[in-house]
């Protein structure tokens, strides 16, 4: 079964599936737990049954309780939901993700982290990458 993609989640589904990545895999009462204001275990139970559905988190039983863990890895996660970010908030332009994002943390980046980012920008536009 291919991936689905991860961009249309709801806000909800994106909570769990954050905490089963970070996590690798977790029941629906180790899911209720990790989610801030937690909704009741059968709207959590639920969420997962419908992540299922759609292909994003599969189970495995264990002593008559289900473990969850995601079918979408983390870096393509990651990047569906930079991409909506970008989309959302930055007409699509990675541009002004980035000097929005300097903008705010320019006093709290050290100088390290500065060359590390100059090294990236400079990688990228020898390679193309």
């Amino acid at each position: 079964m291919p991936e689905p993609e991860p961009a249309h989640l709801s806000r909800r589904e994106r909570q769990v599936m954050d905490i089963l990545h970070r996590r690798g895999r977790a029941t629906v009462a180790e899911v209720q737990e990790a989610i801030p204001d937690a909704p009741s275990y059968s709207s959590v139970r639920t969420t997962l049954r419908i992540l299922e559905e759609k292909g994003h988190v599969r189970h495995q039983e264990e002593a008559a309780r289900y473990v969850y863990a995601p079918r979408v890895k983390r870096e393509k996660a990651t990047r569906s939901a930079l991409a909506h970010l970008l989309d959302t908030f930055f007409e699509g332009s990675a541009e002004k993700a980035v000097l929005t994002l300097l903008d705010s943390s320019a006093s709290s980046l050290s100088a390290q982290e500065l060359d590390r980012i100059e090294q990236m920008i400079e990688k990228v536009r020898k390679t193309g990458r």
